[in-house]
């Protein structure tokens, strides 16, 4: 019997022996195509030559150094390099070692800027319903997924949530895509006014929402109606692209697609390419400025917080990513595998909706393609695509709860932006023929 408290108490996992490329390998020699880049972190693949040499070169200097005492080049190269990649006035950054710190970080982050302005009125977040955005009692406050926030609810400060920009089940028959933008956007002025724009410290979102909804973008002039508003109350826009940054989406920022420029995004997963555990905040010159001419200090860290080997992997993940051109890579390549799976799958009567941007994309599965109506809960219909998959020797990351945590079923593509066609095509042949499987299982 393991040791090793394991997510799920019950089933037993094969062990992994090795990677190369988009490929991880068991100790009985079992190839496995990674589909979901673990959880999108794995986007340049397993057993990249320039990341580990990166992270051999940290080590033969020095492996840690307090932040408290010293900085480093790895980490001072890193948040020079992250700053040139994006737009004004996002200049400076703060590294914490995952997404759910990052979370944390920019909350506290927010706080903190509104006590230094003198408006320590300002406590209430909103964010949206089914959003994810950590595990932490912060983050896992300001998410929108019920089904993870029920047990422990009594631990979660109060936040607000707002309806999710989800056009395949939201959008009216009737109404453009512009229209549909702008009633979900309003929705968020809607809840300022109600709560006191005085009270209201920050809107938090995903750009394109990640695990919990299966890779769904917003609709055309969303988020610019959502940053006038943020504008017009002195609001705060919080994007977190923890699954869906760092390239994922064919920009450096999924931001960038948007218009918009966010108060504060925060990255993790895909930063170190899984290479090493390492998450950022990256912030706007006025916040920083304002704590900096205030008090001069974050009241806020974290001991591994800004690791230098992290950062020397995550250093070599970026310049990789940019050096390589794989951001015209994942965009390639994720119209080539959105196309193949419209054509795959698009006439199978359970798959509704096949939606995303890049190398991200959601498939969701349903009782009725025209009604829409989700297949019932009881059908376990995810369990049963990732452990079939398995099976093929596919990794793909199917999840419940689609619509409101407890209805719906998606399963979340991810792979490496090194992929070439030839995997392409064998991740579509065994997720279709792992679907098919599957859906003999619940009855489809």
């Amino acid at each position: 019997m393991s040791s090793v408290f394991h997510r799920s108490c019950h089933g037993q996992l094969p062990t992994v022996s090795h990677g190369e490329g988009v490929y991880l390998f068991d100790t009985h020699g079992k190839a496995y195509l990674d589909g979901c880049g673990g959880a999108a972190v794995s986007n340049l693949g397993h057993n990249h030559p320039r990341v580990k040499q990166a992270i051999r070169d940290q080590l033969d200097a020095v492996p840690y150094a307090h932040t408290g005492f010293f900085t480093t080049q790895s980490s001072e190269l890193l948040a020079k390099r992250l700053v040139e990649l994006a737009p004004e006035p996002l200049k400076q950054v703060y590294f914490v070692s995952g997404g759910s710190e990052a979370v944390e970080a920019a909350l506290k982050m927010a706080r903190q800027y509104f006590v230094e302005r003198g408006k320590p009125q300002k406590t209430e977040f909103i964010a949206r319903r089914q959003s994810y955005h950590g595990n932490t009692l912060g983050a896992l406050a300001v998410g929108g997924n019920e089904w993870r926030r029920d047990p422990f609810r009594p631990l979660l400060t109060t936040s607000h949530h707002i309806a999710p920009c989800y056009a395949y089940r939201d959008q009216m028959a009737y109404e453009s895509e512009t229209d549909y933008s702008i009633r979900a956007a309003n929705e968020l002025e809607h809840q300022i006014l109600a709560l006191g724009a005085d009270n209201v410290m920050a809107f938090v979102a995903e750009p394109v929402v990640g695990a919990t909804a299966g890779a769904v973008p917003a609709t055309k002039h969303y988020f610019k109606r959502i940053r006038e508003i943020c504008d017009q109350y002195d609001v705060l826009l919080i994007l977190d692209e923890v699954m869906c940054g760092v390239g994922r989406t064919g920009t450096f920022y999924a931001f960038e697609q948007e218009g918009v420029i966010p108060d504060l995004v925060t990255i993790a997963k895909g930063l170190g390419a899984g290479y090493q555990s390492i998450g950022a905040v990256v912030v706007q010159e006025k916040i920083y400025q304002t704590i900096a001419n205030g008090s001069g200090f974050f009241q806020h860290g974290h001991t591994f917080m800004g690791h230098p080997m992290a950062c020397a992997a995550a250093l070599a993940t970026v310049n990789t990513i940019i050096d390589d051109e794989l951001l015209s890579a994942v965009t390639t390549q994720g119209k080539g595998l959105s196309n193949k799976l419209h054509s795959a799958l698009g006439d199978l009567p359970f798959v509704g909706d096949i939606r995303g941007r890049g190398l991200f994309i959601g498939i969701e599965l349903v009782s009725d393609k025209v009604t829409k109506v989700p297949l019932p809960s009881t059908t376990q219909a995810h369990k049963w695509v990732k452990s079939i998959a398995m099976e093929q020797g596919l990794m793909c990351y199917p999840m419940s709860g689609t619509i409101d945590g407890k209805q719906g079923h998606h399963i979340l593509l991810a792979p490496p932006f090194i992929i070439a066609d030839s995997e392409l095509d064998e991740l579509v042949v065994k997720l279709t023929n792992s679907l098919k499987l599957a859906a003999a299982k619940w009855g489809a």
